[in-house]
């Protein structure tokens, strides 16, 4: 018994380290996105229109994560999905034109998915063994690389240092990093008998109202971080420098959310608490569109991270208890959530074409008010997740 709590409570650490490794690929990007707008020469529309092939990517791959854990193993295919996850950031800087950032993004996206879905079942699967909430503190782990990423991508771009050079040098360190942690998480097999997963399957029924609540959170996390620093440059005028600070901003303040979120929701319950950061979204959306100067929007972005911070990791616990199948109804709200979520950014630059991009975070802030509307479907009370083999 003790050797299998070591076992799990290690796993914990070790997965918490792969969230934080997977945001830092994030904010690492998120920060460089003028800088790669620029480089492709690119329009806002285009723009746009290419940030919806994560989407794509994401939509397409993601349901592949549960067959590849299945032959490979939980520890070896979060290892290999990880790897590709990371390596793949050097790709968006690269890019010539529209159509080269389309392809690249397609396998940025795709490989973003994947590695997702097979570190959320973990966390989910870890929660369950030690019978207490983690799932918004890994998320949080999740904004504190996307933090870290991000605030060194702030200071890459005030040193006017290329994304290709900062990408690359990321890309390395964030490889090394997943490979090492990755050896230390749950090494969950199927039971012999047991029949692979599809490789393509609708979400269930039962994971539909929880994934828009998911889709809701993440388009106005998606549309923030890929779009503050474009919102504060063309405006508010603010400088390259400041611009991407909004990024690291938002970042801060949802790792703060995440990382207290566990012993608040515990205390208010998940309803209440979702309800409540709903309502602190909306005022952050609310901010961002009537912000005089850059200091009053970059604290809108912050109220933003704030409200929808803890969405999303409870929409995984709720997923897991909803149906007899935990594992399918995790990927389909995974794939509910991120891969409509991705699609935040192509819709805002889409707007922004179409008027400008005040009104884009007027859609975001409309999106908010649904959090405190429909926090109900998040009840994580009752339900069992199925046993799995691991060493």
């Amino acid at each position: 018994m003790a050797d299998d709590t070591r076992l799990i409570t290690r796993s914990r650490y070790a997965v918490a380290a792969v969230f934080l490794v997977h945001g830092s690929v994030t904010g690492s990007f998120a920060t460089r996105v003028p800088w790669i707008q620029e480089h492709s020469g690119v329009s806002a529309g285009q723009l746009g229109l290419a940030l919806a092939f994560p989407a794509l990517g994401a939509a397409l791959m993601m349901p592949l994560a549960a067959r590849v854990s299945h032959r490979l193993g939980t520890r070896t295919a979060l290892r290999v999905l990880l790897a590709l996850w990371t390596l793949s950031l050097v790709l968006p800087a690269l890019a010539p034109n529209l159509l080269t950032l389309c392809a690249a993004l397609f396998v940025y996206g795709g490989t973003a998915g994947m590695a997702d879905v097979a570190m959320n079942a973990l966390g989910v699967e870890v929660e369950h063994r030690l019978k207490k909430s983690i799932m918004s503190g890994l998320h949080g782990m999740w904004s504190v690389g996307a933090l870290v990423g991000s605030a060194i991508g702030t200071v890459a771009a005030h040193a006017g240092i290329s994304a290709q050079a900062h990408h690359l040098a990321a890309a390395i360190v964030l490889t090394i990093a997943g490979l090492a942690v990755c050896q230390f998480v749950l090494n969950i097999h199927p039971e012999e008998d047991e029949e692979p997963p599809a490789r393509f399957t609708l979400p269930p029924r039962s994971a539909l109202l929880i994934g828009a609540v998911g889709f809701c959170a993440v388009f106005a996390e998606g549309a923030s971080l890929d779009w503050s620093a474009v919102y504060l440059r063309d405006i508010l005028g603010s400088s390259p420098g400041v611009a991407a600070g909004a990024t690291t901003g938002f970042a801060l303040t949802m790792a703060i959310a995440r990382l207290t979120g566990d012993a608040i929701i515990d205390r208010f319950g998940a309803v209440r608490t979702v309800r409540t950061s709903g309502v602190i979204a909306v005022i952050g959306g609310l901010l961002v569109v009537l912000a005089p100067n850059a200091v009053a929007a970059m604290a809108g972005f912050g109220l933003i991270g704030i409200g929808v911070a803890v969405a999303v990791p409870l929409a995984f616990v709720a997923a897991a208890r909803s149906g007899s199948n935990a594992s399918q109804a995790i990927a389909g709200v995974a794939t509910i959530t991120y891969a409509s979520g991705l699609v935040a950014p192509s819709i805002i630059g889409g707007i922004a074409q179409a008027s400008n991009l005040t009104v884009s975070f007027v859609v975001v802030t409309v999106l908010t008010v649904a959090l405190a509307v429909f926090a109900p479907v998040l009840r994580t009370t009752g339900g069992r997740l199925p046993a799995d083999k691991s060493h």
